[in-house]
């Protein structure tokens, strides 16, 4: 099935069955995560910052002040 037939039969289908369908989808990425392709870039920021967090170097915030702080500075 070619990609626009996929998106027509997506259109017809109910917003519980999108979810379902969106939900099975990341799952399997999921499944398949170490066949992604991740630049020796992103690897080398990644490594630095959990570095920074094991030697406390980082300033966390949990997640409501997070949301809290994006909400405001995008309204």
């Amino acid at each position: 099935m070619r990609p626009n037939e996929i998106r027509k039969e997506i259109d017809n289908l109910a917003l519980a069955e999108k979810l379902i369908l969106v939900e099975d989808i990341w799952d399997s990425i999921a499944k398949n995560n170490n066949e992604l392709p991740l630049p020796e870039w992103q690897k080398l920021e990644l490594d630095k910052r959990y570095n920074e967090y094991k030697n406390g170097e980082l300033n966390l915030h949990d997640v409501k002040s997070a949301h809290k702080e994006l909400r405001n500075r995008y309204k």
